[in-house]
């Protein structure tokens, strides 16, 4: 009977495993000042798009942000995103950034 739950548990781990890099992202995105619901759907199209160590970097940014905002502006975030120089994790962030506002 253990044996016929292995597969079961394999796949949920595996299910955890793929969540994580977004769920940190989305972490990291409100942590650097952008609001609950644009970290969630940046982080929603970023974690497909860049490698982990990108999104480890973009997730970093969140030790930049001044204590004395509750949200930081769009612009002022992706000023921070271009600072890393790094163009790819610019085009996506950007990308991401304009199609979550439309929503």
């Amino acid at each position: 009977m253990r044996l016929a739950a292995l597969p079961l548990i394999a796949v949920s781990l595996m299910l955890a495993g793929c969540a994580t890099p977004e769920a940190r992202l989305r972490t990291g995105l409100n942590n650097a000042g952008l609001s609950k619901a644009m970290s969630a759907c940046m982080a929603e199209r970023m974690v497909d798009r860049l490698s982990l160590v990108q999104l480890r970097r973009i997730s970093a940014l969140g030790s930049l942000k001044d204590k004395q905002l509750t949200d930081l502006s769009l612009d002022q975030f992706l000023r921070k995103v271009r600072a890393l120089k790094d163009p790819e994790i610019l085009t996506v962030t950007t990308s991401s950034a304009a199609l979550c506002a439309l929503r």
